[in-house]
């Protein structure tokens, strides 16, 4: 990417108090672009996203905005002169407007007319031009989603800022809202920071992910490399369930319930990462299993199973099966292995 635009953060590091919560970040955005900074509460995501807002001040580093530096090297420039726009949880629109009044809100510099033509136009992009005289109050939790959305576009800011926008909804109302706002981020082609907690909003979102742990970014990529190829065992396990198994390796292979795997590099002790829908039912020789619950959760069915070893303790690990046909349990499997689905680290 041209430093020269998008948002460019370099180096930043900030402190409250004594605590380091954001540790040497490093990203940049291409215009257009949709990066997620994904991680658990307290890692420093939300902190990074108010410093590219404005909204704190970096204790290093520096910050530059389509070519301007905004903050870093004695300059910072507060949110108002960024000409960024913002989509929190809480939508914040002002009651005592109407949506048409709340959307016309950030843009008045234009004249009367202009202001409400693009106060219209932003409110027919998000499917709530019917509403324009319509109360806040009078909306529901996703139509106050989307005329914020409206509000935050209609300046046509150089930069969109969104933390956890959607988790205030219901799951149905999320998948809608969310598949509408990233149609209209990226119709206007506006580079945008999000900020969740939530791995499948972030895969479903983002063109690249930065995955966050304790202040730093442990791995950013687009979602399909962290998933198929994840740096560590935080990142794989943070992309959804893995069985996990403590393996001794002997002659380059770590010995686990379900087979030796074979590892990399001078490694005496493993940790074996598999994930549930890498492991399947066969009819040909594999690891046997005894069944110990089954239950449909729609599109897939989660496995129960007992894995039992001659050397090494017994093990109850999950598989998830794109099958509706449920085993009985107390029923005994042969298993095949997805070995794209098996991530060896060394043992911490």
């Amino acid at each position: 990417m041209n430093s020269t635009t998008g948002l460019v953060m370099s180096n930043i590091t900030h402190h409250f108090g004594q605590t380091r919560v954001v540790d040497d970040v490093s990203l940049s955005i291409a215009p257009g672009e949709l990066l997620c900074l994904l991680g658990p509460s307290g890692c420093g995501k939300t902190t990074t996203l108010r410093i590219a807002a404005g909204l704190e001040s970096p204790s290093a580093g520096t910050v530059v905005l389509n070519s301007q530096l905004v903050s870093g090297d004695g300059v910072h420039l507060p949110p108002e002169r960024r000409h960024v726009g913002f989509l929190f949880q809480d939508y914040a629109l002002f009651p005592h407007l109407d949506v048409l009044g709340n959307v016309e809100f950030g843009i008045q510099s234009l004249n009367g007319t202009e202001r409400k033509t693009r106060a219209l136009e932003m409110l027919d992009q998000v499917g709530m031009k019917d509403y324009a005289q319509a109360w806040p109050h009078q909306l529901s939790g996703g139509q106050q989603q989307r005329v914020a959305l409206a509000r935050a576009l209609a300046p046509n800011p150089g930069l969109m800022l969104l933390d956890e926008p959607f988790s205030g909804l219901d799951k149905r109302l999320r998948d809608q809202v969310r598949d509408e706002t990233l149609h209209v981020l990226k119709r206007n082609r506006v580079s945008t920071l999000m900020v969740t907690h939530d791995p499948e909003e972030a895969m479903f979102m983002a063109d690249r992910v930065a995955v966050m742990r304790q202040g730093r970014i442990v791995q950013m990529d687009q979602p399909e490399a962290l998933y198929n190829s994840p740096a560590d065992p935080f990142v794989a396990s943070f992309f959804g369930e893995v069985n996990i198994f403590d393996a001794l390796v002997s002659n380059g292979m770590a010995d686990t319930p379900l087979g030796r795997f074979s590892v990399d590099g001078p490694v005496t002790k493993a940790q074996v990462l598999v994930r549930p829908e890498g492991i399947g039912i066969t009819d040909d020789d594999g690891p046997e299993a005894v069944v110990l619950a089954a239950r449909l959760l729609g599109r897939v069915s989660l496995i129960h199973l007992r894995v039992e070893h001659p050397h090494l303790p017994a093990a109850h690990l999950h598989a998830r099966l794109a099958s509706r046909a449920l085993p009985a349990e107390g029923e005994r499997l042969r298993l095949s292995i997805d070995h794209s689905q098996v991530f060896i680290f060394p043992a911490t």
